[in-house]
């Protein structure tokens, strides 16, 4: 009998509190956490007891004697119960929000990865200490940094640290170094020379990754392959080799190890952003968050050797419309998977080496063409190189050029690019409310802009830069993004990619063609598309577009008339405005309401406590407290804490 008893008791408990949890949920009218409810309804359950005892003790005596009054203490004594465990929910969901802690299988994961971060963070604290940059993390050597000297050391010092970090942390500073909007001069020349090469990858390893991507032993897909690498960057090593069928190929594998390490840089990188968001006014204005996304989401595809085939396919299909000089090489898709790439192996050298021997007009020449192209793929493909240097830029046999790793590509949609085609032909016109409008059309407006002043600054740019008689030069470009950032104007990571691979095919061209103009080639290169798109074909063809655009409005225009007179004839016409549309103003609104609710209940549970304290008589807790005095106090102090609460919200600065 013994031993029955304590699985009914088990069994009887199980119910009782899934009956008390389940009525908890649907007595708070909300959707709650199983595991929080199943905490409220023990807190009931284990209190039902005391009060049951409390109050049906009293009830039944010898002056009322019977069952039933008893009956109505005890269902009394278990709402109360119920009532605790309401609180407790209520208290809980104050101090900690559902969903704001993760579940029991995330958590451990999440301490798994804890656990490689802080690896990762010992990692990188000592290079951090080794290129002496930790007093500047705590706020150290300001002084040093008001000089050029000084930035310069620091820039060179955090260089080093990047190349130390590895391939994250490398591209991490490559795209830093296109900020011009958001770092000195000094930082950006220096992080513009991080460098991705990379130790190289033991044979044994290569072929590996080649044999489980492929299918089958190196030695029957390729009729021969090179063990040693031409090249080894942080990302992939490519090999030259031969297909069965004779064509010679460039073989790139994605190194073993580069994926876990990414993964772990990209989370530490974003969680530091996010960070620098929510605690910095500069995070918050340069959009820290989206930059970190944006950086890791580009990461991630030049991880993936598929999207660096699709991306060469796209701009090769582009460039043959337009009849392009520069040659994109052409992948062969049966070869080609996430881990590997197979390509056309195009017959050249490094565009600065081989371009030596070539005359000085053959050089200007193949500069114009290398520019145009690029000045193609930004405003009439839409999909660009991103990373233009020499080493990724052939001079073939034949005279043309080929451009090589396409893993790193920009991409700008058609409003974008429409404009950047007004700033562009606004800045050549010298109009600075025509700069500033198509500026603002390119950005992201902040929500306290004062535009005279913008205007202002741009009327002194244009006047320093495009006056008559003065030489633009790329400069120019890098005192934009100062007034840009002067002003916290969000510029789009795509138009960033886009002056970034202006900057670095200027330095590309300056060294091919000393003397090269690139800021007169691009007026050069605009005039002639804007002379093509007012010929007298382009613009019947744009007339067509727009009125095929139009025609589903142009038909909806009459029944929506006669829906508008026939609603005015009858005396249903009327107009729908949402109040309080912009997330700001409910934002604002909420806080106004919260701070109200907290200040009248401080106030309640202050009034309410001094009636309590003043009460005499009642139950002694003590010889001097009596019971209402205690719960008197208790009220005192929950009082004092909203209204402090109140308080700091009142007088605490604005954060957004």
């Amino acid at each position: 009998m013994a031993a029955l008893s304590v699985p009914l008791f088990a069994f009887f408990t199980v119910v009782t509190v899934i009956i008390l949890a389940a009525s908890l949920r649907r007595l708070m009218g909300m959707t709650l956490s199983p595991l929080r409810t199943v905490i409220a309804a023990l807190i009931a359950l284990f209190s039902a007891s005391p009060i049951v005892t409390a109050l049906a003790g009293a009830a039944v005596s010898s002056r009322h004697p019977g069952v039933l009054p008893g009956l109505w203490f005890v269902f009394l004594g278990v709402v109360i119960a119920m009532l605790v465990g309401m609180i407790f929910l209520v208290i809980a969901e104050a101090l900690v929000p559902s969903g704001s802690l993760p579940g029991p299988l995330y958590a451990l994961r999440a301490t798994r990865g804890m656990a490689r971060r802080t690896r990762r963070y010992s990692q990188i604290s000592r290079i951090l200490t080794r290129r002496g940059l930790t007093p500047y993390l705590r706020g150290g050597r300001r002084s040093e940094l008001a000089t050029a000297q000084g930035r310069a050391r620091l820039a060179r010092s955090l260089r080093l640290a990047l190349e130390d970090g590895g391939v994250t942390f490398i591209k991490l500073g490559q795209l830093l170094s296109t900020r011009r909007d958001l770092l000195p001069p000094e930082f950006v020349a220096e992080l513009s020379r991080l460098q991705d090469d990379a130790p190289r990858v033991p044979w044994p390893e290569i072929s590996a990754v080649l044999q489980s991507s492929l299918g089958g032993p190196v030695a029957e897909k390729f009729a021969s392959l090179d063990t040693a690498p031409i090249a080894a960057a942080s990302i992939a090593q490519v090999h030259v080799g031969r297909l069965p069928s004779g064509e010679q190929v460039v073989v790139k594998v994605r190194r073993p190890d580069v994926t876990g390490l990414v993964a772990a840089d990209l989370d530490i990188v974003q969680r530091l952003a996010a960070r620098l968001q929510r605690s910095t006014r500069w995070g918050r204005s340069v959009g820290a968050v989206e930059l970190a996304q944006g950086f890791a989401a580009a990461l991630r595809e030049e991880l993936d050797l598929r999207i660096e085939v699709r991306n060469m396919a796209a701009v090769a299909a582009a460039t043959a419309t337009r009849n392009d000089d520069v040659r994109v090489p052409e992948p062969y898709q049966p070869y080609c998977d996430e881990r590997v790439l197979v390509m056309q192996y195009l017959d050249g050298g490094p565009l600065l080496t081989a371009s030596a021997a070539v005359p000085a007009d053959s050089r200007a020449a193949l500069a114009r063409g290398l520019l145009d192209s690029l000045l193609g793929q930004v405003m009439l493909d839409g999909i660009f190189h991103a990373d233009p240097h020499p080493g990724n830029i052939l001079l073939l046999g034949d005279g043309h050029l080929a451009l090589l790793d396409w893993g790193s590509v920009g991409r700008i949609d058609a409003r974008l690019r429409g404009a950047l085609q007004r700033l562009l032909l606004a800045l050549d016109r010298g109009d600075p409310v025509v700069v500033t409008d198509a500026l603002l059309d390119m950005v992201e407006r902040p929500q306290q802009l004062d535009e005279p002043r913008l205007e202002r600054a741009l009327g002194r740019f244009v006047a320093r830069y495009l006056s008559a008689g003065v030489t633009p030069d790329v400069q120019m470009f890098t005192d934009l993004f100062r007034i840009v950032a002067d002003h916290e104007l969000a510029v789009p990571p795509e138009i960033a990619a886009v002056f970034r691979a202006l900057a670095t095919i200027e330095g590309t061209l300056t060294q091919l063609a000393p003397g090269f103009d690139i800021v007169a080639e691009a007026k050069r290169f605009g005039a002639a598309q804007l002379a093509a798109r007012l010929g007298p074909q382009a613009l019947r063809q744009t007339a067509a577009d727009e009125l095929a655009a139009l025609m589903p409005v142009l038909r909806r225009i009459p029944r929506r008339l006669d829906r508008i007179g026939g609603a005015l004839e009858d005396g249903r016409l009327t107009v729908s405005v949402r109040l309080l549309a912009d997330p700001s103003d409910r934002r604002y609104l909420t806080g106004l309401v919260h701070r109200v609710l907290l200040a009248f209940l401080a106030a309640a549970a202050g009034i309410m406590a001094v009636l309590m304290i003043g009460l005499h008589g009642g139950p002694e807790l003590t010889r001097s407290v009596s019971l209402y005095s205690f719960l008197g106090y208790c009220l005192l102090v929950v009082a004092a804490i909203l209204a402090v609460r109140v308080l700091v919200q009142v007088f605490r600065p604005d954060q957004g």
